[in-house]
């Protein structure tokens, strides 16, 4: 089995290649979700990620694909997120996964990496092939999806606060007030998930927005702020593919001084009306919520989210 290597960025025809692999992998193993966009596909193989260095690998013929991202940040640079390691469903069970795997651990090894982890969907073949090469569920989630209705009202927030929504980038006047807000994820759930956080500050909140745009996507932002300049809670939209039916919830945080005041379900009431009115093809939102975050999984709940497939934060020591 030949397994090469792929120049950072790739060729048009490796992108070609790439997206014909994560469409057939796709459809075979999650049939209900819409084939991935090329958009999408390109837009992460081309662009030099924010955190970190990618390498990746392609199989003879087609057959399969891997993409690894080694973490450069201090504090990770002991780690790495595999990105993806998928097998066209005709090629499985010759020893292709295998094959790019071991291109995968001899990267890690060479680097120095102690520590490795990648997103698994529960009860598919990937769950089956990671747990018999060692890696471990060290973080139980789920992905959760809504429809996005037509008609949402905008939301009126608890006195004191006022929803603003931004598309792109976060306006220089809120960015550091936002990049305080982000640290808040610090107490969100994570398990035993060998990656530790990284401070924010405006700079790197701009620069992880900015590879969201440089990739093709678009993101919107809706926060919740005081009057004295504070970003209270917010939550954030990304659209992958602007054209594509379906959105990524990433992260909602509400600042722990300004719990209990209904903010997370606010901004995320907010983050609807806005993306019904500026996304007429967007027909569904999907997010992860780790099993133990109780507080989200209610507000969503709320929202009309339902459990669309169990998923985990796989790792492996090395």
């Amino acid at each position: 089995m030949m397994i090469r290597s792929l120049a950072v960025p790739p060729s048009d025809a490796d992108v070609d290649a790439w997206t014909a692999v994560l469409a057939a992998a796709q459809g075979a193993d999650l049939p209900q979700l819409p084939p991935p966009s090329r958009v999408e596909v390109a837009g992460r193989l081309c662009v030099a990620p924010a955190r970190g260095r990618a390498a990746l690998w392609a199989a003879d013929e087609g057959a399969g694909v891997a993409g690894l991202l080694l973490f450069t940040d201090e504090t990770n640079a002991h780690t790495a997120f595999l990105d993806v390691l998928a097998v066209r469903p005709d090629a499985r069970r010759r020893g292709v996964g295998t094959a790019l795997w071991q291109r995968v651990r001899e990267e890690l090894l060479a680097q120095g990496r102690t520590s490795v982890s990648t997103l698994v969907d529960l009860g598919s073949p990937g769950q089956a092939f990671a747990e018999s090469l060692g890696f471990e569920n060290v973080l139980p989630m789920a992905w959760y999806v809504q429809d996005v209705p037509r008609q949402q009202p905008d939301p009126e927030p608890a006195p004191g606060y006022e929803l603003l929504t931004w598309h792109g980038l976060v306006p220089e006047e809120w960015a550091q007030a936002a990049a305080v807000a982000h640290g808040a994820m610090e107490d969100a759930p994570m398990g035993d998930v060998d990656e530790q956080f990284e401070a924010w500050s405006a700079g790197r909140l701009h620069a992880a927005y900015q590879l969201i745009l440089d990739r093709g996507g678009e993101i919107t932002t809706v926060a919740a702020v005081t009057a004295q300049g504070e970003v209270a809670a917010y939550t954030e939209l990304v659209l992958p593919d602007p054209a594509g039916p379906r959105a990524l919830q990433y992260d909602t945080v509400v600042v722990p001084a300004h719990r209990g005041h209904g903010l997370g379900l606010a901004v995320k009431r907010g983050m609807l009306a806005s993306a019904a009115r500026r996304y007429p093809a967007l027909a569904r939102i999907a997010t992860t919520v780790a099993d133990e975050n109780t507080p989200m999984l209610r507000v969503n709940e709320a929202l009309g989210y339902r459990r669309e497939r169990g998923t985990g934060y796989f790792q492996l020591k090395l």
